[in-house]
């Protein structure tokens, strides 16, 4: 569920009309709401109230300072995978003992600046990297708390780029060497063991992969509970949202419609908690797109239509640039436009921005409302893994954000400007 609903014909993020916003801080911009935010870090925290947890926000879902912020206050701590993000987290408030760094290519400069800031830990990819971060952390006359990353093997059953807990994917120690790299952990001198941890995909729909992997690697932390003093297991993110049905599925009664709804956060705990109670450990979680993902948007403004000879074009001031993932991995983003009545007439067409590639595409041969010039649109479901994955391309100036909070509106980013694009040069 979240906050973007018509009022009046028109569309709003909570108190806000869209139209309006565009209006006075132009477009393409991206606008989040809080609440939403909120609601969604509530919901989750209270669906999994019977265990002992503790939610860490996938940073690289949208590392903007104002959503940090706001989930600092709610008591989140954060996983994150760069130097970069642990910076942004302190500089947006956020403790660094709640943080655990993810990731295979941690650098020297990163693993010493984690260790100044005294970071929950370190999650361990391979041996190799155990064996750096207990030299780094030798340099340094200090320990490196740890949790080895399992690659259980499971098949998460979403699009092969957001697949991490195969045995073909660079991510985790294979299930079969987990205990020997346990022991060898457990004999260096820098190393302080702390957990273990799993991550199997992003953008699941269905708990069954979850209970899978968690089923299949249940015994082994068991044992490895007993005989390294474990304190965590990180159960990793991947609870995946409504992207096909957005706009309806920030209603209540769209979900109580659906024969078989949605994974959500209650059905999400009803299959877990009963398999992770007994354990005996606090359990982890690093929810990204499921925390920001339905609380943003992307606003743009149809340009014109180009008629070709074998599709209808519909051609916006947005691209690629803004907005990768229907170009990276084929992301659906329903369109929605900001007056309601366009609603009505539809068409078949793409929506394309102006990029120089023919991946620049939000949607291909879709039925769309028949938008026309100077009309904008929302890009539903576009609060993570989109502005964080924003670039340059083009020399194309980086969109501003907004962050509404009932009838207040926050700008969280300055719009670039084409001076911003040559300061450094």
């Amino acid at each position: 569920m979240h906050q973007f609903h018509y009022r009046q014909g028109v569309l709003h993020c909570e108190e806000v009309n869209l139209n309006t916003l565009a209006a006075e801080h132009g477009t393409p911009l991206y606008v989040y709401s809080a609440r939403t935010l909120r609601e969604n870090y509530q919901r989750l925290d209270e669906a999994l109230k019977d265990l002992d947890h503790h939610i860490a926000y996938a940073v690289k879902a949208n590392s903007n300072l104002s959503v940090l912020r706001l989930l600092t206050e709610l008591g989140s701590g954060f996983d994150i995978v760069s130097g970069g993000e642990l910076f942004r987290v302190i500089k947006a408030g956020g403790n660094p003992g709640l943080c655990s760094f993810a990731g295979v290519g941690k650098t020297a400069e990163e693993i010493t600046y984690a260790l100044e800031q005294k970071i929950y830990c370190f999650n361990i990819e391979s041996l190799a990297e155990l064996e750096f971060i207990n030299s780094v952390a030798g340099e340094n006359s200090t320990t490196a708390p740890i949790a080895l990353r399992i690659n259980p093997n499971v098949d998460a059953g979403t699009h092969k780029y957001i697949s991490t807990g195969k045995a073909e994917n660079k991510f985790g120690i294979d299930h079969e060497a987990v205990r020997e790299v346990y022991e060898r952990a457990a004999r260096l001198p820098h190393i302080r063991i702390r957990g273990i941890q799993m991550h199997i995909g992003s953008q699941l729909t269905s708990a069954t992969p979850f209970v899978k992997a968690v089923e299949r690697v249940l015994p082994l932390v068991s044992e490895l509970k007993s005989a390294h003093d474990l304190e965590f297991f990180s159960i990793g993110g991947g609870i995946g949202i409504v992207y096909e049905e957005a706009l309806a599925s920030g209603h209540p009664d769209w979900w109580t419609r659906q024969e078989e709804p949605p994974l959500s956060p209650e059905i999400y705990a009803n299959k877990l908690v009963p398999l992770l109670d007994s354990l005996g450990l606090k359990i982890l979680l690093e929810p990204g797109r499921y925390m920001s993902g339905n609380a943003g948007v992307l606003l743009t403004t149809c340009l014109y239509e180009k008629k070709g000879q074998a599709k209808t074009f519909k051609i916006v001031d947005a691209g690629m640039n803004d907005l990768i993932r229907p170009a990276l991995y084929e992301g659906h983003h329903e369109i929605v436009p900001l007056e309601e009545s366009r609603m009505t007439s539809r068409i078949t067409a793409d929506v394309v921005g102006p990029i120089c590639e023919s991946g620049d595409f939000f949607c291909q041969g879709r039925e769309i409302p028949d938008i026309k010039a100077n009309d904008i649109i929302a890009l539903m479901s576009a609060g993570a893994y989109s502005f964080t994955m924003a670039s340059n391309y083009n020399s194309r100036p980086l969109p501003a954000e907004i962050l509404i909070d009932g009838r207040q509106v926050h700008l969280a980013r300055r719009r670039q400007s084409w001076d911003d694009l040559v300061t450094s040069e």
